[in-house]
């Protein structure tokens, strides 16, 4: 397990709003627990062989991805507040078009309604067609295509009049 999947990991499960995971794999066994909605703590074993070295990087994979996470939310809010972001309701990876040799679902300008397919997100090899909630034109893609999505990430922004 690298560290880009714990990272995910521990996103999950603070949005979840699960107080503690356990996972345990060969030779990894990690727990997240979650105090309150702002804390999340990591602790991670492995065999005698290397405990310093996993020691002292969890509490850096704790800190990281919240001090990142913050300021890339909130900056589409703020600068596109009378826009309604559609964000990503699964981790995964997101591709804009059916399949390679189909064109993208949607473009900026696009005029979409409630239920048309935005996209796809690719989750454990099962393809998820993320349909649309509201209705309006498609402002601004804010995902590159076949590029790794987390959980709540804005994927467009629409202006709904």
């Amino acid at each position: 397990m690298d560290i880009k999947e714990i990272q995910n990991l521990i996103k999950f499960v603070a949005k979840s709003g699960a107080s503690e995971v356990k996972l345990e794999m060969d030779d990894i066994k990690i727990t997240i627990r979650t105090g309150s909605e702002n804390e999340t703590t990591i602790v991670q074993q492995v065999p005698m062989q290397a405990p310093g070295m996993v020691q002292q990087a969890a509490p850096a994979q704790a800190v990281v991805p919240a001090a990142e996470a913050a300021p890339a939310a909130a900056a589409p809010k703020a600068e596109d507040s009378k826009y309604i972001t559609i964000k990503s309701p699964i981790i995964g990876t997101f591709y804009r078009k059916p399949s390679p040799d189909k064109p993208v679902f949607v473009e900026v300008g696009s005029d979409i309604k409630e239920g048309d397919v935005l996209c796809v997100i690719e989750a454990m090899k099962l393809f998820n067609e993320i349909e649309s909630e509201i209705s309006g034109k498609i402002v601004k893609v804010l995902v590159d295509d076949a590029s790794p999505v987390e959980f709540d990430q804005p994927l467009f922004l629409v202006d709904p009049s």
